[in-house]
């Protein structure tokens, strides 16, 4: 979720680049003999001019592969876009798929990549929501984590010192202190919540309260036959916070709005979002991103403390294409992440949080990369569980009910019910 020229990242993000590319040495030799087309269809794009300009690294080394790569993402849904492109029959050759759920929906055009050499670098429970069998079919993007976003400057006018909001209670103190002061920090509210942007709630936010749940296990929740909200009332909480003290209206707020008109504007004091916004809002505001911190979202008395990070999304290379271009599709993946041109790219231009291992943790350069690669680093971590919901359900069921609930078209209780009895539905 990174890195692009200003360009309305809530907007389906669709952009068609063609470049020669080729395999370097360190992607497992050079490509010979006849041209070999690779159709890329990608979801992430805040990298893709930086990807692109890979691409065209890549191409210096073997002029026989031409790679076209198309994007989608941003307010665009990929899913949908990704079962469009496949029944059109126009099938890319590289795409991304999520954790368990996609790897089934998706298994009869899933390349086996444990031979993959990068895929022996990949670290620890990166690869456990792409493993069938013992065989890997994804190779991780990175990793990434989200929470509270906060600008600093704002927080050191209002008196609050971010390291002291270690519970929700505090938080909640916080988040009033803030809105008390809302004039004179110059803010039209104190939080920009997304509802409109369904995987903010119903997938990014829902996984904070239901992680623990399933014991942070993706597996056990992509098995799991019911969801109970074991911490609904937590998660309630959070939610009622964020829209109570939010520019209004929630349910037609997005990601555009949230993250590149008020926040990066000083408009807000806190976002809920991850790592992947940092390049947007150092193009609007080079010192703000210099000054801006992240907080856990906490589960009152569960999980107070703890950063969501994993794996966003992984790459797949498409079965059914002929072995020339397969092995076209393997080498170029593995050159990204083991050449270190593209090991370069991931950390200083892409700003990944590499999930392999080989990469100089010490141009991991912006702020909110830092900390999440810190929390990591010491465990203080909540699974990215979303990963193993039933298709669809975090962002088609509880996220649209939550913008019913944030519209006050229905109770929490109706919200709950609705997705206990989809998740059910989905499940048997």
């Amino acid at each position: 979720m990174k890195f692009k020229k200003l360009l309305s990242l809530a907007a389906v993000g669709v952009m068609t680049a063609s470049v020669l590319a080729g395999c370097g040495n360190s992607g497992g030799g050079k490509s010979g003999g006849d041209q070999v087309q690779l159709d890329v269809f990608q979801f992430k794009v805040e990298f893709k001019d930086q990807f692109n300009k890979l691409a065209q690294e890549y191409m210096k080394e073997n002029p026989n592969v031409k790679i076209n790569v198309t994007t989608v993402g941003g307010g665009g849904d990929y899913g949908a876009a990704l079962k469009s492109k496949f029944s059109s029959g126009n099938e890319p050759t590289i795409f991304n798929i999520g954790g368990p759920q996609d790897v089934k929906d998706w298994m009869t055009k899933l390349e086996d990549l444990t031979d993959v050499p990068v895929a022996k670098e990949a670290l620890p429970k990166t690869l456990d929501g792409v493993t069938v069998d013992g065989k890997v079919y994804g190779l991780p993007f990175n990793q990434e984590g989200y929470g509270f976003i906060y600008n600093k400057a704002i927080f050191e006018k209002a008196g609050i010192k971010a390291e002291e909001l270690t519970t929700y209670a505090k938080l909640a103190e916080a988040v009033k202190t803030l809105d008390s002061k809302k004039k004179e920090l110059g803010l039209d509210a104190v939080f920009a919540l997304p509802a409109k942007e369904d995987w903010v709630t119903g997938l990014h936010l829902s996984n904070v309260f239901l992680s623990p749940e399933f014991d942070g296990d993706i597996n056990k929740a992509f098995t799991a036959k019911n969801v109970e909200f074991k911490y609904g009332k937590q998660f309630k909480d959070v939610l009622d916070m964020q829209n109570k003290y939010s520019v209004q209206p929630t349910a037609s707020l997005d990601y555009s709005q949230q993250v590149e008109k008020l926040f990066s504007n000083g408009k807000v004091a806190m976002i809920q979002q991850g790592n992947w916004v940092y390049n947007s809002v150092e193009q609007i505001d080079a010192d703000l991103a210099k000054n801006i911190g992240m907080l856990p979202i906490p589960v009152e008395g569960v999980a107070e403390g703890k950063l969501p990070v994993g794996v966003p999304m992984y790459w797949a290379v498409n079965n059914t294409k002929d072995d020339a271009t397969k092995k076209a599709a393997k080498d170029f993946l593995n050159w990204v992440y083991t050449s270190d041109k593209g090991k370069e790219y991931v950390l200083t231009q892409f700003k990944f949080i590499p999930a392999y291992k080989g990469f100089d943790e010490s141009k991991i350069g912006d702020p909110l990369a830092q900390i999440i690669y810190k929390y990591a680093k010491d465990g203080n971590t909540i699974n990215w569980v979303f990963m193993g919901y039933p298709s669809s359900w975090g962002q088609k069921t509880l996220g649209s009910e939550i913008q019913r609930y944030v519209s006050g078209q229905a109770s929490w209780d109706d919200i709950v019910k609705t997705s206990q009895k989809a998740w059910g539905q989905a499940r048997q």
